[in-house]
């Protein structure tokens, strides 16, 4: 059974960082797509970082790159999003979510999903 818990998300400053982590069981997770999502209140879900399922390639959405980097460990199960000099437009519930095929970074090709971790930044 596949089964992906986040965790690290907590209230941080503008300027700030913070690491989430998303532990999965039930699939070795650099053999499927995996990603991290992001929903802000009154928005719709959108592709932070993902690792496709292709070619292993990264997708970083403009809005945070230079300042996100994901990464993983297979030894320990778990996906990382280093989230660094965050900004209020960074508050958001995120997600990490898993596929045994996708090339894109778009919700709607994921199949496994995350509970959420809420991230807020705030002053």
């Amino acid at each position: 059974q596949v089964n992906l818990v986040e965790s690290g998300g907590d209230l941080r400053q503008p300027g700030e960082s913070l690491t989430l982590s998303c532990t999965v069981s039930g699939f070795k997770l650099d053999y499927w797509a995996m990603g991290w999502f992001r929903q802000a209140p009154g928005k719709e879900r959108e592709g932070v970082s993902c690792y496709s399922s292709a070619d292993d390639s990264i997708y970083y959405a403009d809005s945070i790159k230079g300042r996100f980097t994901i990464s993983r460990d297979v030894a320990k199960s778990t996906m990382y999003l280093q989230m660094n000099r965050l900004e209020p437009d960074d508050t958001a519930i995120y997600y990490c979510a898993t596929s045994p095929w996708a090339s894109e970074c778009v919700a709607h090709v994921f199949t496994n999903w995350g509970q959420g971790t809420p991230v807020t930044v705030s002053s």
